[in-house]
């Protein structure tokens, strides 16, 4: 007889109590049932179950072995749903986690794009500019840029993009341009709040030393768009992802403030729970963006 029928059929004896009721569950016979578990219990050469006319009970060896037949029968189950999963099409939920400026201007403008190609996927994306712990907070994936903490998470690179410090024409009129690094701090710096390492930049001197710049900034706000916002009413000196000032550079609204420094990539991510096995509809928007992100060329980041 199959080991693993042998294994549901006892499992689900002790899991109801009685030799009927099991055969109710599994859907056959009541002599079937006792002749699974007579079966297993010859083959082990032990008594798993205590029969009486009132009641079944498993024996002390039996009560060892449901433990570990119960996580052999689950793992199964899970080994089958994940077979049938994989090859169904992607479906439910999506939660997305990203931060508010990336999100407004390259994820909602493609969002009805792959809603369209996979019909059975409902997405909520959430806006914010904090860190969000996938698993407790109940995000199926989120989109991070820069240096990746240390973390269980898995992450795939879906395109880079870097950092430059831009302010506007008025602004270096008034103030002067800074011509390395050590002059920025007698210039006004607009600090982005939610940086893990605070209000620090990290650049890279044309000699390739690196170098941190900490100073008091005129503005912090939790906020790229604000801060670009600021930068080009002449606030002072913003340090930002080249996506999010690309527009305002080419308008003339903005120009790199240290333009010989040398351009430090910065990767794009999408991030997600750990394990051997990724959701249908989290590998569908991470395969979608990749995707998108390429027709888009690397001129845009």
């Amino acid at each position: 007889m199959d080991r693993l029928t042998e294994m549901e059929a006892f499992a689900t004896v002790v899991d109801q109590g009685g030799f009927t009721d099991a055969a109710k569950k599994m859907g056959i016979s009541k002599s079937a049932v006792s002749k699974h578990v007579s079966s297993l219990e010859a083959r082990l050469g032990a008594r798993l179950l205590n029969r009486t006319t009132r009641r079944v009970s498993p024996t002390e060896i039996g009560l060892a072995y449901y433990d570990r037949a119960r996580r052999v029968l689950n793992d199964a189950g899970e080994a089958d749903a994940l077979v049938t999963s994989m090859q169904s099409a992607p479906s439910g939920l999506l939660r997305i986690s990203v931060a508010t400026d990336f999100g407004v201007n390259h994820l909602s403008p493609i969002l009805g794009e792959f809603l369209q190609e996979f019909p059975d996927i409902t997405v909520n994306m959430v806006l914010n500019n904090r860190y969000v712990e996938l698993i407790s907070e109940g995000f199926d994936m989120a989109i991070r840029i820069g240096e990746l903490e240390d973390s269980t998470l898995r992450a795939r690179k879906l395109t880079e993009t870097s950092k430059r410090m831009i302010a506007s024409p008025s602004y270096f009129q008034k103030f002067g341009r800074p011509q390395k690094i050590d002059d920025l701090n007698e210039h006004k710096l607009l600090h982005y709040s939610n940086q893990s390492s605070g209000n620090v930049w990290k650049l890279t001197a044309p000699s390739g030393e690196k170098r941190q710049v900490r100073t008091a900034g005129w503005l912090t706000v939790n906020d790229g768009q604000s801060l670009l916002n600021a930068a080009i009413s002449g606030l002072g000196i913003a340090y930002l992802p080249s996506f999010l000032y690309a527009d305002a550079l080419k308008q003339g609204l903005v120009e790199e403030a240290i333009p010989d420094l040398p351009i430090d990539p910065l990767g794009i991510y999408a991030v997600y729970p750990p394990g051997r096995f990724t959701q249908p509809k989290v590998r569908a928007f991470i395969d979608f963006l990749v995707r998108s992100f390429a027709e888009k060329g690397q001129n845009i980041w």
